[in-house]
């Protein structure tokens, strides 16, 4: 992933550096003519970048004014003060859009500046210019194989924006700044090459941040074009379980990961003993989630079917088989399986310290004094 953005770059950078894009129109016997020769000939970037301050300060209408910010980026950028690169390239833009190439330079600034928000502004702005460079027709005054190779620069860049944003998400450390970088990806270029680059890894860094809540929109948005991935299958569908939301959709899901796990090939490098283990865990939590679906809809027939399924995987979580043996008591009372019925409750009343048992052992009782069974 990281080689094929920094071939991007790469590219970009190999190409040969176009002449200004904006005209200087000098009249040395004016104050600000010489102020602009001044301009042109200073070597240190700051000292350059003071001087254009003076200019825009002294001559804001100035017919060079643009070739004056285009100076300006360029010198903060070598001085670095990406912030003020920044602002210069911002008046440069509102001049002309369609400078790719020092909306470019700012974009490397609000890389450097390491700022997610930075970043998406400029990445936006870059790849709105770039788009506009591409579609320019060749000016009288360009050769064409200028013209062909600023065009060609153009659409790099384009791909380049891509590669800032998907790079800005996986180094940002905030997941709601995560997320609104993969979003603004999105919106830019459903298509582009790095969302899928980019999901997998942002959806890992969330959940072992623990944020869930993100997560569970990185996830859904994998889900919504394919279902083969077990960990934001169970992410997503234990969310809505939890928020009481969707259930026909935890129920697809469930299933989904129950087909997913029961087919898929052992990864290469993971013991046999693992693979088994993981199975057994996701297949497990796919059936009993079905269940608690299946229960809150009072469907008993299906509800004890996907619990009783559930239990070979579920042995040593007291707390999904805790859960599993009183809505299995529960469903086969309903189903005048009494003995089942006892049977189950008794076994959730077992495990101690589990919240279902006090419910169980008033189930049992009730049962019981119903069927007149002899404890």
């Amino acid at each position: 992933m990281k080689n094929r953005g920094l071939g991007v770059l790469v590219c970009l950078l190999a190409l040969p550096l176009a002449a200004q894009r904006h005209k200087v129109s000098i009249n040395a016997e004016t104050p600000e003519g010489q102020l602009l020769q001044q301009i042109g000939q200073e070597e240190d970037a700051a000292k350059k970048a003071a001087l254009a301050e003076q200019f825009v300060s002294q001559h804001p209408k100035h017919e060079s004014i643009a070739w004056v910010y285009e100076n300006m980026v360029h010198a903060y950028t070598k001085a670095n003060q990406p912030a003020k690169a920044m602002e210069a390239g911002d008046k440069l833009l509102a001049i002309d859009p369609g400078d790719a190439r020092t909306a470019h330079a700012a974009l490397k600034a609000a890389e450097a500046t390491k700022d997610p928000d930075a970043i998406k502004v400029w990445a936006v702005r870059t790849s709105d210019a770039a788009r506009k460079a591409a579609q320019a027709p060749k000016t009288e005054d360009q050769e064409e194989e200028e013209w062909k190779a600023e065009v060609d620069f153009a659409k790099q860049l384009e791909t380049y924006t891509e590669y800032s944003l998907y790079a800005a998400a996986l180094q940002a450390t905030d997941g709601k700044k995560k997320v609104e970088l993969l979003e603004t990806l999105e919106q830019r270029n459903p298509s582009s090459q790095y969302l899928a680059q980019a999901y997998t890894p942002i959806f890992v860094a969330l959940q072992q941040a623990g944020d869930t809540a993100n997560s569970v929109v990185v996830a859904e948005k994998v889900l919504a074009k394919e279902q083969n991935n077990e960990e934001m299958l169970l992410v997503v569908a234990n969310h809505l379980l939890t928020q009481k939301q969707d259930p026909d959709k935890v129920l697809a899901y469930s299933a989904k990961m129950i087909d997913l796990m029961g087919s898929k090939p052992k990864p290469e490098g993971v013991a046999d003993a693992d693979w088994e283990k993981r199975k057994s865990h996701f297949m497990g939590v796919g059936h009993w989630m079905s269940g608690m679906i299946y229960s809150t809809q009072n469907k008993f027939a299906p509800a004890d079917k996907s619990f009783r399924a559930a239990l070979p995987y579920i042995q040593g979580n007291d707390q999904l088989l805790a859960g599993a043996l009183f809505y299995l008591g529960v469903s086969n009372y309903r189903l005048k399986n009494i003995m089942d019925a006892i049977k189950f409750s008794e076994q959730c009343v077992a495990i101690k310290g589990n919240p279902y048992a006090a419910g169980a052992a008033r189930n049992l009782k009730a049962i019981r004094s119903e069927y007149r069974v002899v404890q």
